[in-house]
């Protein structure tokens, strides 16, 4: 298993339970196939470099976690089909191997 970051964009108009909802989703799609999470670190609200869609304000989450390289088509497949979720970019970490 290799180590990848991933760091979320959530819409800020979502309440906790969405929210919630959101990194529950996340994080069952990554430990299904056998993936580990080893850290959720919550930035919270920031403001945006410039404007997507008349949006100014992101919600930031970074999620920590080892996983095959095979299975990061799906969680980049369902972040895709997610609503609130507007960006999110995974990474792979060589240094935390």
């Amino acid at each position: 298993m290799k180590a990848y970051e991933l760091m979320l964009m959530l819409d800020t108009s979502l309440d906790e339970e969405a929210r919630a909802a959101v990194l529950a989703k996340v994080n069952e799609v990554i430990t299904a196939p056998g993936g580990v999470v080893d850290n959720v670190e919550e930035w919270g609200k920031r403001r945006l470099a410039f404007e997507i869609g008349k949006i100014t304000d992101g919600d930031y989450v970074v999620v920590d976690f080892h996983s095959a390289p095979a299975d990061i088509a799906e969680v980049d497949r369902v972040l895709h089909i997610t609503d609130s979720v507007m960006r999110f970019m995974v990474v792979r970490r060589d240094d935390r191997e």
